[in-house]
């Protein structure tokens, strides 16, 4: 029997409160300061990349934990709308939905977070029989659900046995401790890594060094190794190989989401039988095609445009 989904996303999903962008010094003292735009949006990095990858045409489902609150209820709607099945997500009655705000400053953000239901998310939030009925599974904000990040082996464990590949977006580790040992086990399960530059060289141990090597050490634990660069566009290391990308051009608006959306591209190139190359130049025009606008969904660029784009700019994937 075919898979039901080609994608399932487990993680995080909370609202975004965008505001920016700051022009001076954050103010306490009860200064109040105006700033030129807000905005509340879906956030969480794996309900970005699950709705970006549904924008590309993907049949994805997600798992995951929320309130059985206002902000809740929101998320759910909000992924249901953009064609992700919600059918896994758990609405918690006790502790409240994850929220966050997003300082913007130039280019460069400030984010804080609530955790709300983050710390009580775990492995039995998601489903099995989703597990067993997608060709992919994705997991991200590792360091920020720490049950869930206990469980993952076992939920990757079983993903596998039923066929399926698997990635990781660790993204940033509010604790600064980066503890390579107990990710290990996550990563020998992995078949695809998916950090920023930052992250990369934090979870290598290679800091100081160039974004390269700290791909190429990553790809001696995971097959393959997809790096976000910035303006620098994106590189890809499978241990023998690297490969680079310069990006497209686009006028950016608001960067939040936009590696969540290079998440959603690399993947979804990748589940098409796309070449290493081509997906990585997919993935980098859906990071920059998600900058256009503020908020990591509103932007995200279907299949097609983001294809035209990359042939505009100069290569022309069929």
């Amino acid at each position: 029997m075919p898979p039901t989904f080609d994608l399932l996303v487990i993680g995080d999903a909370n609202p975004d409160v965008i505001v920016g962008p700051l022009t001076a010094p954050l103010a306490f003292g009860q200064r109040e300061q105006l700033i030129d735009s807000g905005a509340l949006t879906l956030g969480g990095s794996a309900a970005i990349t699950a709705c970006g990858a549904a924008r590309l045409g993907l049949r994805v489902a997600f798992a995951g934990r929320v309130g059985d609150d206002g902000a809740g209820h929101y998320m759910r709607d909000q992924l249901a709308e953009r064609g992700v099945d919600v059918s896994g997500l758990h609405l918690d009655p006790s502790l409240p939905t994850p929220l966050t705000v997003i300082v913007t400053r130039g280019d460069d953000r400030a984010i804080l977070t609530a955790p709300g239901t983050l710390a009580a998310t775990s492995g039995r939030d998601v489903p099995e029989h989703l597990l067993t009925s997608a060709r992919h599974v994705h997991a991200a904000s590792y360091f920020l659900l720490p049950g869930l990040a206990a469980d993952l082996p076992g939920l990757f464990d079983t993903a596998r046995a039923a066929g399926a590949t698997t990635s990781l977006d660790t993204n940033d580790d509010p604790s600064g401790r980066w503890d390579r040992a107990s990710l290990a086990p996550v990563l020998a399960r992995t078949d695809i890594l998916l950090p920023n530059a930052a992250e990369a060289h934090r979870l290598a141990g290679t800091d100081g060094t160039s974004v390269p090597a700290a791909a190429e050490l990553l790809a001696h634990q995971v097959p393959l190794v997809a790096v976000k660069n910035g303006a620098d566009g994106a590189l890809c290391h499978d241990g023998r190989t690297l490969l680079t990308t310069a990006g497209i051009r686009v006028t950016p608006q608001d960067a939040v989401g936009a590696g969540d959306s290079f998440n959603a591209g690399f993947l979804a190139g990748r589940l098409a039988g796309r070449p290493i190359a081509e997906a990585l130049d997919l993935a980098a025009a859906c990071g920059a095609l998600s900058t256009r606008a503020a908020g990591g969904t509103t932007a995200q660029p279907t299949w097609e445009e983001a294809l035209t784009h990359l042939t505009v700019n100069g290569d022309s994937p069929s």
